[in-house]
Formats: C-alpha cells, sequence, structure tokens
C-alpha cells in the first residue's frame, strides 16, 4: 500500500513534469485533493518535554518509568509511549554499568508475604566512606508490606545498643512490629537485643548465614539506598552524610512512587492502610 506522503509526491511530479493541474493529478493517483493539501500541525510538547528533563536532572537515578509517574502526580495527563520518545529524544537514558557475570539468585525457602503494615520489618546495615576515607554506617529499617523506612541511623560505629534506640525511635513514629528479619551480624545476635525483643514481644528473624536472598526486602532497598543517595553525594563529614540521608529517607518515603504498592509514596500507602494522617498517630 502506496503512503499518503508518497501519493503527495507523486501528484506533485505530476503536476510540475507534466504540467496537469492538481485536480487531474489527484484522479490519476486515485488521492484525495484534501489529503494532499493536508499540513500536518505538530503539537507544542515544550512544557512535557521541560518537565521530563527538568526531573531526569533533578533525579539523577529516575528511569523513565518513574519520571513518567511524577508527570502523572503533577496532572501531566500523557501517553507512556510520548514520554518515551521526548526521553530517547533528549538521551536521557541511564547510564548503568554491565555486570561481568550474572548468575540466576533463587531463594530456598520461601519468603513470607506480610498482609498489614507493621507486621514484618527488614534492618540491615550499608557501609560507605567520608570525602577523607574515613568509613560509616547506616542502619537501614523497612516495613516490607507499605515500604515505610521509619529511619535511617548513621554512624561511624553503630552497636547493639545504638540498634535498640534506633528501634525505639522507629517504633514512636510508625508503631511496633511483630517480626524483624535481619541477618546474623554482631549487633544483631547480641544478647542485648534479644533481650529487648523478647520483651518487647517482636520476632527476631534471622536468615541463613551467606544468604541475603532470605532477607531479599533489605537488599532491594538497600540497593536503591545506595543508587540514589550514597552513590549520589560526596560526604564532607559525617554531620553532612546525616543530612543529605534524612532528607532522601523522607523523599522515598514522601515523593518516590513504587511501583509494588500502586504507584503510590510509601506514605500514601502506609496512611491509607493504617486510616491515618501521619506516621505519630500510628504509635
Amino acid at each position: 500500500m502506496v503512503g499518503a506522503e508518497a501519493k503527495r509526491n507523486a501528484t506533485i511530479s505530476l503536476q510540475n513534469d507534466f504540467g496537469v493541474s492538481e485536480r487531474r493529478a489527484c484522479q490519476l493517483l486515485i488521492f484525495p485533493r484534501s489529503t494532499k493539501r493536508y499540513e500536518p500541525m505538530k503539537k507544542d510538547d515544550s512544557s512535557f518535554r521541560d518537565r521530563i528533563i527538568y526531573w531526569a536532572d533533578k533525579k539523577k537515578r529516575y528511569g523513565m518509568p518513574r519520571i513518567h509517574q511524577m508527570l502523572l502526580r503533577e496532572g501531566l495527563v500523557i501517553n507512556h509511549k510520548k514520554t518515551e520518545r521526548i526521553y530517547r529524544e533528549e538521551d536521557l537514558a541511564i547510564r548503568r554499568k554491565s555486570k561481568k557475570k550474572n548468575y540466576k539468585s533463587e531463594t530456598r525457602i520461601s519468603l513470607h508475604e506480610p498482609t498489614e503494615c507493621n507486621e514484618i520489618w527488614a534492618m540491615d546495615f550499608v557501609s560507605d566512606q567520608l570525602s577523607y576515607g574515613k568509613p560509616f554506617r547506616s542502619l537501614t529499617i523497612v516495613d516490607v508490606f507499605s515500604k515505610v523506612s521509619p529511619i535511617i541511623e548513621v554512624d561511624h560505629s553503630l552497636t547493639g545498643l545504638r540498634v535498640i534506640r534506633a528501634l525505639e525511635q522507629a517504633i514512636q513514629i510508625a508503631g511496633a512490629p511483630k517480626t524483624i528479619c535481619v541477618d546474623n551480624g554482631p549487633e544483631f545476635i547480641c544478647l542485648a537485643l534479644d533481650q529487648w525483643a523478647y520483651k518487647k514481644g517482636i520476632k527476631l528473624n534471622f536468615s541463613r548465614k551467606g544468604t541475603p536472598t532470605d532477607n531479599a526486602y533489605i537488599e532491594s532497598f538497600n540497593g536503591k539506598f545506595r543508587d540514589e543517595c550514597l552513590n549520589m553525594h560526596w560526604f564532607l563529614n559525617i554531620g553532612m552524610a546525616r543530612r543529605l540521608i534524612e532528607q532522601w529517607r523522607i523523599e522515598y518515603n514522601e515523593e518516590r512512587p513504587h511501583s509494588s504498592i500502586g504507584n503510590l509514596t510509601p506514605q500514601e500507602f502506609f496512611n491509607r492502610e493504617m486510616g491515618i494522617k501521619t506516621y505519630a498517630d500510628a504509635a
């Protein structure tokens, strides 16, 4: 089937080469004159393009799907194909390091799927270093069901007592969990944390040694935390690290849409499930 553009060019050639009228040329090619005269009107997508560039610049680790969700949350309802097209035209694709080897990772035990907020929390440590090389650690805590992160504790050293203190603060913010999934690190297997959990009626679920997939929920959260926060900043001191990490945690809870909870933010999903206005009401 010959396209409209090809027929339009053919009618113009007939008119120029043989001196026939436009009407006659269109009759010979069975091509409507209205179609031949039609001039496509290019839609102005500058506002969409500006917002896509804005989000790509502000959130450098957001890919096209999450940028599209941010546009939808702003009320810019456009087809995802248009977002993809502009995203490609502006060459905004994220450069990711390719792994040398890809291994299929499977859990040998089934992960329990929570059905309500504060049923299961997951907890782990993430290590990084300051600009002058001194290391520091971040204790990350996330509610598996709502994806809310009630607290991220940051310091050079985090003992079992500091873990307990962070958990007490997290409980004041979001309420107490029934179970906390942890690995076998010394801060988690210490007697102090075991006694604290027993008094609170909280079960500590330990993963098997050398098997991070047993606690895949916190591994997923830590991956986002490192990719979108730790790798994006150059921390001059521990105070700066605390401030920027806390800013990211608030943004993660209140601004960042999460695909696994219907593209709501964790805070929106938590509030909807708990029927509250703020996290503090849950405590």
